[in-house]
């Protein structure tokens, strides 16, 4: 689709799901379709302001109300609704853009309840008049529904004419209860006390809204400059000396860095609360200071929504594509409908093999549940079989490759399908690509779109090549989009990266089953390169953690890959690495995992450290891992070392053991 046709699709889907879930209480989009679908229509219309449509969801509150059931209600001060953000640089972005402009405020934290926004007036303290959200600029009438809410007062402690807003919500005690009650009586289920909630506001019968005790937690004053309120803080308190129920979750914050721990803090603690939140809304405290920040047509400025970070969403697959890796390996890959998963945009996720892919009956065209696994690879986890069209067609592994036609080869007892052709277009970029990626040479700028220009144009045929990319300067700076300083910068890059170790450069070579890991295995017991070359079998098989297939793979590398490693040698990448035995090392034998974000150190140089001390750095937590290393943000990891009773030690406890 061009920018044109996705805008008009975004619009009108957007439009559909936000009338299904305002007003028909009925959603066919999850929030994390929806929230992602709505994140790149606000960047499209960003990036092509000239194709922003005017009943774009992007400018409208809610859902048109429907008129035709509930009698209209008109606000004069506008129920807005908030801009979302989905991590903690999201976070930090909302208050640079406050504080720019020389605001420094404090803020209040509340706890974002996943129920109905609704509105409830008082005359001489008495309750008047109830009403939904609608638009933000009109709602429906629902007085006598929100009557039978029992933590709605009905008089105040005080004879006050007063609008305050808030969320009706449904425990999930409430919620499974009238679930089971619905399906002994074969009716269909809620899908989630969000649903259940908007369906029981919207019975003409009261009497049923009543029988499903509804709850609700208030948090907005109208106007509060009548009642002498001048901050968030004292209005909740002023509306609990009312009668009103307030959260008591809610935090007065001074800093960025308070914020975030209380983001951390109920990201943990959101499921024994016993009612549905889906995230934090964070607030300028002081309304002087709001009303100076001011709004936008949909959303004030001063306040932002934080939403957890989903950990499994739904979202459909568009296609499924295959690239050709380093070694003649096909790799399946699922094309999704782009969905925000732990706070960032996913797009793609690898399907692994033939296996994977009907092990899991995936098939183009399925809505399927997509995760972060380990918190950072996207993986489907399955497919959602009850939203599958009944026409979609079962998965079929192709049988050639992709790139250069080659019939693909499966051999027993491997999981993947290889394309056998050395001299595949496919598999040499691949290579050239590894070979310059961070894990490996590490050379900047040096991307995988650039590796695959240059692929095309014939300046790379392979690694050996990236080293002669100097004498093409005059060439290079005539490409669109380089120029001379990119191209110096380029060859700059290049040239720093003959200073990497010896472990960098024998993983960057792509030798089959040698990764970082084994790299770093190998690289303790050989010198060089030239080393490596004159090995044998048997000294291979004598190390630890060398089996037949690495042994094996090593050897045949570098019996049909010499020219490769004499040409890197030649043009200087050539590291002698001393060997030191690390038996008596400080962290000789011990496993050690790194978890959150540390402060003093990339993970990169701390599994340096730990390695040059004799120890490993795992993944993942066991019963073996010696300690745990926290940072800030630490998460899963940290929650199961404590539930195996792994000793847990902090950055700055780490720095005082390296020294």
């Amino acid at each position: 689709m061009n920018p044109r046709e996705r805008i008009e699709y975004l619009v009108n889907i957007l439009n559909k799901a936000r009338d299904e879930y305002y007003i028909n209480n009925n959603p066919t989009l999850s929030d994390n379709e929806y929230d992602s679908l709505i994140r790149e229509l606000e960047e499209l219309e960003a990036k092509y302001p000239d194709l922003v449509l005017p009943h774009s969801p992007t400018r409208e509150v809610g859902a048109t109300t429907n008129l035709s059931t509930l009698e209209k209600v008109e606000y004069v001060v506008p129920m807005l609704s908030l801009a979302d953000v989905f991590n903690y640089d999201e976070v930090r972005e909302f208050f640079g853009r406050v504080e720019k402009d020389g605001y420094h405020p404090t803020y209040v934290c509340e706890l974002k309840i996943d129920g109905i926004s609704s509105s409830a007036k008082y005359k001489n303290g008495k309750f008047v008049l109830g009403s939904t959200r609608g638009n933000g600029f009109v709602g429906e009438n629902i007085t006598e529904n929100m009557k039978t809410v029992a933590s709605l007062p009905k008089e105040l402690s005080r004879p006050l004419d007063i609008e305050v807003r808030g969320e009706i919500y449904m425990s999930d005690e409430v919620f499974n209860e009238l679930n089971n009650v619905r399906i002994q009586n074969g009716e269909e289920p809620f899908k989630n006390p969000r649903n259940a909630t908007g369906g029981s506001l919207k019975q003409l019968d009261s009497n049923i809204t009543r029988s499903r005790k509804l709850d609700t937690f208030d948090y907005t004053l109208v106007d509060p400059e009548k009642y002498g309120v001048a901050t968030q803080e004292q209005a909740l308190k002023f509306m609990a000396s009312l009668g009103f129920r307030v959260n008591p979750n809610y935090k007065l914050c001074s800093s960025i860095e308070e914020v975030i721990d209380y983001l951390k803090l109920w990201e943990q603690k959101r499921k024994t609360l016993g009612y549905a939140t889906d995230g934090v809304v964070i607030k300028v405290n002081e309304f002087s200071l709001c009303n100076e920040i001011g709004r936008t047509v949909k959303s004030p400025k001063w306040a932002v929504a934080y939403k957890f970070p989903a950990m499994e969403v739904e979202t459909k697959l568009l296609d499924i594509i295959y690239t050709v890796g380093r070694t003649g390996n096909i790799t399946p890959n699922a094309v999704l409908e782009p969905i925000m998963i732990a706070g960032s945009l996913v797009s793609r996720a690898t399907l692994n093999n033939e296996d994977y892919c009907i092990d899991k009956d995936i098939r183009i065209g399925d809505i399927v549940k997509v995760r972060k696994a380990g918190e950072i690879i996207p993986e489907i986890v399955e497919v959602v079989m009850d939203r599958r069209s009944p026409d979609s067609i079962p998965f079929k592994m192709i049988d050639v490759c992709p790139v250069c036609g080659s019939v693909l080869v499966r051999k027993p007892g491997e999981a993947s399908h290889f394309c056998v052709n050395e001299k595949c277009d496919g598999r040499k970029l691949a290579n050239i690509i590894y070979f310059a990626s961070k894990p490996c040479m590490n050379i900047e700028t040096l991307g995988e779109k650039l590796c695959e220009d240059l692929y095309n144009r014939g300046f790379l045929r392979s690694v050996v090549d990236i080293y002669d990319l100097y004498l093409h300067r005059d060439a290079l700076i005539n490409i669109d989009g380089l120029g001379e300083k990119s191209v110096d910068t380029l060859l700059a890059n290049i040239e720093a990266s003959k200073q990497n170790g010896f472990e960098k450069v024998l993983a960057a070579l792509g030798i089959r089953f040698v990764g970082s890991k084994v790299a770093k295995i190998l690289a303790k017991n050989y010198a060089s390169l030239k080393d490596l070359e004159n090995t044998s079998l048997e000294k291979l098989l004598d190390i630890k953690d060398i089996g037949d297939a690495i042994a094996g793979s090593v050897i045949s590398y570098f019996k049909d890959n010499m020219d490769i490693v004499n040409g890197l040698i030649e043009r200087g990448i050539n590291p002698v690495n001393e060997l030191v035995s690390n038996d008596n090392a400080l962290f000789a034998n011990q496993t050690i995992v790194l978890t959150g974000r540390l402060d003093s150190f990339t993970r990169e140089e701390a599994t340096k450290i730990i390695e040059d001390l004799g120890g490993n750095v795992a993944s993942s937590v066991s019963k073996k891992t010696s300690f745990v290393v926290c940072g800030l943000d630490a998460g899963s990891k940290k929650t199961k070392a404590e539930a195996l009773g792994v000793k847990i030690i902090s950055e700055e406890e780490f720095k005082d053991l390296i020294k």
